[in-house]
Order: C-alpha cells, then sequence, then structure tokens
C-alpha cells in the first residue's frame, strides 16, 4: 500500500511558486492524486478562497478527500471552500465558468498508487491484471487492447504513443502470444521481442506499457482539451502551472503556450522547463524526467479564447511520424 504520510508530490515548492497564489483566490488542481499540490494550495487561500479538484481516479478521489477533509479540521475557519470532482479535467471548460481561476495546475501522467498497487495494471515490476484503467468504472482495458487489436494497429500505438523504435517486431511478438494476461506475461514478452540496449537504463518494457496506458486513459486527448480551455478559464493575470514526465506531454503543453503566447493570451515565464533539483531526484526518482512549464494568462479573458491558435496543438500525435524509417 503507498503510503500517504510519506507522499510528497514532485515539484512541489516550484509549482506553488510559479501559481503565486493568493489568499481569497480561486485555483484548481486538475490532478488530485494523493493531493499533495492541493493541501499546500488550501493552506494559503484562506477561508475566503476556493480550491477546485478534478481526479478520474475513485481510489485516487477517496485518498484525496480523506487528505482534505483532515486538513479541514486543522485549518477550521481559515479552510478554504472545496469544490471536488471525480471526472476528468478534460471535463473542466463544461463545469466550471469562464475567466473564474486565479491559477490552474496539472501534474499530468500516472501517480505513485497506480503504479505503486500491481492490482491496478500499471506496472511491470510486480505481476498484476493488465489493467492500467486510471477510472476503473468505465472504458477499455488493457488487456482488451493487447488481446483484440491488429498488429499492425498495436505496432503503430507503441511507436506513437511509446516512441519504441522496434514496436513492429514487438507487435508481432504479442499477437504470437495471444491470450495476455498480466502485466508479467507481457512485459516478458516484450523483453524476449526487444531486450535492452546496452546505452539504455530504461526497462525493455518501459515505452510498451507507457504507450497501452495512453491509449487505455486518452492521456494526450484529454491533455490537449485541458490546454484548449485553460485561456477561457483563466482570469486576466491568472496563471497556468502544467507538470509533464514524457516528450510527448511536454511537447503538447510547450506547443500550446507558444501558441497563446504569439496571439496575445499568454506571457511565457521562461521558454524553458523547470526541473527538479538533485535534492529531489535522490529523495525521489521518479522526478528526474518531470518538466514544469508556466504561463500567465493575458489580455481579454472569455470562452472563446483557446480554439484556431491551438489546431497545431490537435495535430500532435496524429497521423504518421517523419522517424518511420528507424521502426524495426
Amino acid at each position: 500500500m503507498t503510503d500517504e504520510r510519506r507522499h510528497v508530490p514532485v515539484l512541489l515548492q516550484q509549482a506553488i511558486r510559479t501559481l503565486n497564489v493568493r489568499a481569497g483566490g480561486t485555483y484548481a488542481d486538475a490532478t488530485l492524486g494523493m493531493a499533495g499540490h492541493s493541501l499546500e494550495i488550501a493552506r494559503r487561500l484562506g477561508g475566503s478562497g476556493r480550491l477546485i479538484g478534478f481526479d478520474r481516479d475513485p481510489e485516487a478521489m477517496a485518498i484525496a478527500t480523506r487528505r482534505l477533509n483532515a486538513l479541514c479540521e486543522e485549518l477550521g475557519p481559515e479552510m478554504p471552500e472545496l469544490v471536488l470532482y471525480n471526472e476528468p479535467f478534460s471535463m473542466a471548460k463544461g463545469l466550471l465558468e469562464p475567466a473564474s481561476l486565479d491559477g490552474l495546475l496539472a501534474d499530468v501522467g500516472v501517480s505513485s498508487p497506480q503504479l505503486d498497487e500491481a492490482y491496478r495494471g500499471f506496472s511491470f515490476q510486480a505481476d498484476g491484471p493488465l489493467d492500467m484503467r486510471m477510472d476503473t468504472r468505465r472504458g477499455i482495458t488493457a488487456e482488451q487492447v493487447v488481446n483484440q487489436a491488429g498488429e499492425k494497429e498495436l505496432a503503430d500505438l507503441i511507436y506513437e504513443f511509446g516512441e519504441e523504435r522496434r514496436s513492429r517486431r514487438i507487435a508481432r511478438a504479442i499477437v504470437r502470444a495471444r491470450p495476455i494476461t498480466t502485466t508479467g506475461q507481457l512485459a516478458r514478452i516484450v523483453s524476449a521481442a526487444a531486450p535492452a540496449m546496452k546505452q539504455e537504463r530504461l526497462h525493455p518494457a518501459t515505452r510498451t506499457f507507457q504507450a497501452l496506458r495512453i491509449r487505455v486513459n486518452d492521456e494526450l486527448g484529454e491533455l490537449k482539451a485541458l490546454l484548449e480551455a485553460a485561456p477561457g478559464l483563466l482570469k486576466p493575470g491568472g496563471r497556468l502551472a502544467v507538470i509533464s514526465f514524457h516528450s510527448l506531454e511536454d511537447r503538447l503543453v510547450k506547443d500550446a503556450m507558444r501558441e497563446g503566447a504569439k496571439v496575445g493570451m499568454y506571457h511565457l515565464d521562461s521558454r524553458k522547463p523547470i526541473t527538479a533539483e538533485e535534492e529531489e531526484t535522490d529523495r525521489n526518482p521518479r522526478s528526474r524526467s518531470a518538466k514544469l512549464r508556466a504561463a500567465e494568462r493575458t489580455g481579454p479573458a472569455g470562452e472563446g479564447a483557446g480554439g484556431a491558435q491551438f489546431q497545431r496543438v490537435k495535430e500532435i500525435g496524429s497521423g504518421s511520424s517523419h522517424r518511420s524509417k528507424w521502426r524495426k
């Protein structure tokens, strides 16, 4: 079981500084997880503030609710108003008022409890069912994708979402080994088909598992929807902060913010992301790949912002890649 008391969210202090949390403001945490970021935001908002949280994972929502309720007992009247949605953050645009947020934070990707619990099926470190759904109430499982998708479809998604050059070889091995029902079984099949290369420290199955997880949860589609909605949800001067963990996510965030800056909707803090310092990476190895990008909303706010300006964002992650000649 994940130890809630020892949980420290990635880039916590950097994210809080970037959001510039002000007492009495309205802030949204698009990815509650274990509420690590939200707890720090809530402490700074005071009794007149408002904290809105999203998480589609029912188990994560239960943990976040419990931890925030404990903080409520501690702070008493100094606890801000809480509004929690057990829904994907792509629904933020339909659930929140335009130009209502002073800050919006998203720590995208898979959470520690999801990785740590074998029965969730996210990790190859321990054997478990091939599930990988963040919202266990609905949607297809990784087992369904692995056993029902055609060989070409599997190769394409492993290449596109996992950036795995040996995707065809892996897809061929998967199809031959069906049925596949557990994470351990899949990891062994992938490792045999595409053994670890000397220059890499990654487990051979890392990219394939990433690709399946992204496909099962439509993670890039979710992120695109949030990035497109963000300009319309933020007040002028409102802050957007996004923490990503792999290049596909970071590319979406970077391009969305730069496109917004070009059309006068954002002022960028920096063209380079904030990364974890050595002390944090030593304490939490998962923080090594984290990148925090931030922007401030400028100009007039409104629901219509963020449409055609982000057409490039919508196109990322679909279609063929110029690197296809490297696939094996």
